[in-house]
């Protein structure tokens, strides 16, 4: 908070007092932190950019019509982002993917869900974040290929830096279900990669 404050930033519980006042300068202020990164995570839920939006707008409606009910409980940012996953899911609908297994993973896990022969962390490698910083357009790119409950996961882990707990508070989700999604979605989009590399050679 206090790093904030120095660099002349406003921190998200001043402005969602303001905003409960109905200044609307505050609400202005929190759609500009926000809406890239809220776009982001619909569209990684939903899959079409169109609805994507439209989740987006009901989000902040939302926001504006719930600020009061806002206790505090949770961060603002993670009470944002259950709104918008509430909304995305009831946007799709049934018609969710979730859990459906991947062949080409499986085999990584053993009967317990966890790895059964762990993969070298990429941040082992020297030059993975030069790597990461010019991949990154084709990893969000391949992101709408995974299973909507692993790349809700990775979206929010991986993309959005929400910690393990509220990932798994968020989606409703059991800490190892979490970790195994996480698990799961992260080798899928390295295998996604690593083909998508190749049809270029």
């Amino acid at each position: 908070m206090a790093v904030l404050a120095s660099a002349g930033v406003e921190d998200d519980a001043s402005l969602v007092e303001r905003l409960r006042t109905g200044d609307e300068s505050a609400f202005v202020a929190l759609v500009r932190r926000y809406q890239a990164r809220l776009a982001r995570l619909a569209l990684a839920t939903v899959g079409n950019r169109a609805v994507a939006e439209e989740v987006c707008q009901d989000t902040w409606l939302a926001v504006v019509r719930g600020v009061d009910r806002f206790q505090g409980r949770s961060s603002f940012k993670t009470w944002l982002f259950h709104i918008l996953l509430n909304r995305a899911h009831t946007a799709v609908g049934k018609e969710l993917r979730a859990g459906r297994p991947e062949q080409d993973v499986e085999e990584r896990f053993d009967a317990s869900g966890a790895w059964a022969s762990p993969p070298v962390p990429w941040s082992e490698r020297a030059d993975d974040r030069i790597v990461a910083e010019q991949l990154a357009p084709r990893v969000r790119a391949l992101l709408a290929e995974l299973p909507d409950s692993q790349r809700q996961v990775v979206a929010l882990r991986d993309v959005e830096g929400l910690s393990a707990g509220d990932v798994a508070s968020l989606l409703g989700l059991t800490a190892g279900n979490q970790r195994v999604l996480l698990h799961r979605g992260r080798s899928r989009l390295r295998a996604l990669l690593t083909a998508d590399m190749g049809t270029e050679r």
